[in-house]
């Protein structure tokens, strides 16, 4: 599989079933993280793999209504840094920007292994931080949920097993770039 046909195979699946998850698999998620760019090249990307039934349980308690799917997934991610720990160049904190890019390569080598990982932002942060011993001044940015999709939609309330079937609508290319200056199209927001 090349990047292109990895970024258009990717999807946020919620219907989740097991995946064998070893020490390999997750270097191999690690290591796509690692390889990203960031701001002088501070690295400020962490993660935890949680993967054990008992840490998997402290992270289930912190997750918001809605996200009970999330307990199908075999691995959870937290993926977090620390504003200190990068670049802030006048009001850019660089830590998101770079947190952000490790992220999404990780997402595409699930992709490429044939998994799904879902980060979601529905939890809170100071309890994740806690139930896995993060230490303070960290930001828990999200929980990547790692399974195998599957058709069983137990899990999930209506509207997420509605959006299952087909990608959640993309703006068109000309409201999401411009060339030269900033155009008004880009004023618009995806339907919801």
């Amino acid at each position: 599989m090349d990047v292109k046909e990895a970024i258009e195979k990717r999807r946020a699946y919620r219907a989740l079933g097991p995946a064998d998850i070893t020490d390999g698999l997750m270097a191999e998620l690690a290591e796509a993280a690692r390889l990203m760019p960031s701001c002088f090249n501070n690295q400020p990307w962490k993660f935890v793999f949680v993967r054990s039934p008992e840490a998997l349980s402290r992270v289930h308690a912190c997750l918001s209504k809605h996200n009970d799917w999330v307990k199908s997934a075999s691995l959870i991610i937290a993926a977090f840094a620390a504003k200190d720990r990068d670049c802030v160049i006048k009001e850019r904190e660089y830590y998101l920007f770079d947190l952000g890019q490790a992220v999404g390569a990780l997402q595409l080598r699930a992709t490429e292994l044939g998994l799904v990982a879902h980060p979601i932002a529905g939890f809170d942060n100071e309890a994740v931080r806690k139930a896995l011993g993060i230490p303070a001044g960290n930001m828990v940015i999200t929980l990547i949920n790692v399974g195998k999709k599957t058709e069983n939609k137990g899990a999930l309330t209506p509207q997420q097993a509605a959006a299952e079937d087909e990608r959640p609508a993309r703006l068109p290319a000309e409201n999401i770039y411009s060339v030269d200056a900033y155009d008004e199209r880009l004023e618009a927001r995806p339907a919801r």
